[in-house]
């Protein structure tokens, strides 16, 4: 009986682009992905170093922040188990602009630049794929300048539990601690927003954890409070 290939590699080759590649290009990204792990709280690629690769998160969920302004930081948005990120960076030949952050036991896999410029330059599939990443990551951006703008408690922390931010799960692995770090309020704000969002039907939450169970009603409340 064959052993189960590693996590790295049972990711790899579950991307949708792995299988139109050649054998050759297979068997570079089976050997030369790596992967790092760090601790909750760690800043596992810190703004101002050079990059490395594309990266993907392969458990663990991690934030991506920029550097301190005037004494203080802002969370540009969170990338669950499963989601690449990076690939703006890997595209330019520059320092990382951004913290990357664990806010929970982490791993990271790292697809080289040479393979990420291969790619790229070879597979058509693999364009494809980034093209949609790109979208989803510009609409994050814009949603999250118009978080920035609002007053309201209650829009930000809707706005980061809607499908633009999770698009693979309703039942979000998400404490309220971490759900605060990525909206940029109090874990008691967060909780008193939850509380009226659960009193809705718009949420449920057990065991510190959050769970959408009406995606037409989180909108509708998305409409109302961004009116205020």
């Amino acid at each position: 009986m064959l052993s189960p290939a590693p996590p790295p590699l049972r990711f790899i080759e579950a991307q949708p682009w792995f299988a139109g590649v050649s054998v050759a290009l297979q068997e570079r990204l089976r050997s030369e992905v790596s992967t790092q792990h760090a601790d909750k709280g760690s800043v596992m690629l810190p703004a101002g170093s050079a990059v490395q690769g594309w990266h993907a998160v392969l458990s663990g969920l991690v934030m991506l922040q920029s550097p301190a302004s005037q004494g203080r930081a802002s969370a540009f948005i969170g990338v669950p188990d499963g989601e690449w990120f990076g690939e703006g960076s890997a595209m330019k030949p520059e320092p990382r602009r951004y913290h990357v952050i664990a806010l929970r036991p982490t791993t990271l896999l790292c697809l080289p630049l040479p393979l990420f410029a291969t790619l790229r330059e070879t597979s058509l599939g693999f364009n494809q794929f980034l093209v949609q990443h790109l979208n989803m990551r510009l609409g994050q951006a814009m949603t999250i300048i118009e978080a920035g703008r609002t007053q309201s408690p209650e829009h930000r922390v809707a706005l980061y539990l809607s499908r633009l931010f999770w698009r693979s799960t309703r039942r979000l692995n998400l404490t309220q601690d971490e759900l605060g770090q990525l909206v940029g309020l109090s874990r008691q704000t967060v909780n008193k927003v939850l509380r009226v969002l659960e009193g809705r039907g718009i949420v449920s939450l057990d065991f510190g954890r959050v769970a959408i169970v009406d995606d037409d009603a989180l909108n509708a409340y998305l409409a109302a409070t961004a009116a205020r």
